[in-house]
């Protein structure tokens, strides 16, 4: 249960970092409501998971999933460059967060 909170918590990191994009200096209400109800949740099942995974893994998994799933939206919604080095780069962050995962001792 620990390991879901903690994706479903990456998953909202994800839609905080693409809610603050649009926030335009807090002052878009509908945007800036998303960015604080995605960071309350993200934070908060991160803290969930942090009582049964060790803290250093659920951070890192945690912030890798964010990282990860941003750039993914960055690509596929705004345009942004998909080279080869920066997929490859990608790959290797899935390849340290499923290690970490495989390692953990809960």
């Amino acid at each position: 249960m620990a390991w879901v909170a903690l994706i479903v918590g990456g998953l909202f990191e994800i839609g905080f970092t693409t809610c603050l994009r649009h926030v335009e200096g807090f002052r878009n209400i509908p945007w800036t409501l998303g960015f604080l109800g995605s960071v309350a949740l993200s934070m908060g099942l991160l803290e969930v998971a942090s009582r049964s995974i060790p803290m250093g893994t659920a951070y890192i998994v945690w912030g890798g999933i964010g990282a990860l799933g941003t750039v993914i939206v960055g690509i596929a919604w705004y345009g942004e460059a998909a080279s080869l080095p920066r997929l490859l780069l990608m790959l290797g962050i899935v390849a340290c967060i499923a290690g970490l995962k495989l390692t953990a001792q809960s």
